[in-house]
């Protein structure tokens, strides 16, 4: 077990402004996201922390992130559209997602239910990544984002579940004020500056 991510259960992620403090995400779920780490570690991944959350790798590469948003532990797979998932439990992190896909898991009883499932999923993501299979490129998409957002959230799945957690309308009014901006890196640095909202579940217009 890595000892980073036993500090980050203990404290939290860090992310937000309530990192740190008893009203963090993470202190909600602590006892959900320690079982859904015993099931991935049982799987034989490593352990490793990357964008201040827990992720587990096969070689290097990515194959789960395991994060806490207000209702819900989520355990993201990067590569999710490639998985199969014959009792649709994976989501799309949201409406404009593209291969990332997610399972949202609300209680103990539930994670070990699924535990099995988990188990094949991460099989599978493992097999994926070690045959170099990637997801069909996206060839349409409800809202459309500016390509800063887009490449910052391909960088971060945790991140990227934050962001298509939220609703369309969130999502568009973040949208509407990185692309006001004519410079590529000025819409950068705009969208750099509301992470800490996003991963509070904010819209740019909330308080």
């Amino acid at each position: 077990m890595n000892p980073l991510i036993d500090l980050f259960l203990a404290e939290g992620c860090g992310r937000c402004p309530l990192g740190g403090t008893p009203a963090c995400k993470v202190h909600g779920w602590t006892a959900e996201l320690a079982a859904v780490r015993v099931i991935l570690l049982g799987a034989g991944l490593t352990e490793e922390l990357k964008w201040s959350a827990p992720c587990y790798t096969d070689q290097g590469r990515n194959i789960a992130l395991l994060s806490a948003l207000r209702d819900c532990v989520v355990l993201s797979f990067p590569n999710g559209s490639l998985l199969p998932d014959p009792t649709g439990r994976l989501e799309l992190a949201g409406p404009n997602s593209r291969v990332g896909r997610v399972l949202r898991l609300r209680s103990l009883p539930e994670i070990d239910g699924l535990r099995q499932d988990i188990l094949a999923w991460v099989g599978a993501a493992v097999e994926a990544a070690r045959a170099g299979l990637k997801p069909p490129p996206s060839t349409s998409a409800d809202l459309e984002l500016p390509a800063e957002i887009v490449e910052r959230l391909d960088e971060d799945p945790v991140l990227a579940a934050a962001f298509f957690a939220l609703t369309l309308g969130r999502q568009r009014s973040y949208a509407i004020h990185v692309g006001g901006a004519v410079q590529s890196a000025t819409r950068r640095s705009r969208f750099e500056k509301c992470i800490p909202k996003v991963m509070e579940g904010k819209g740019f217009h909330d308080r």
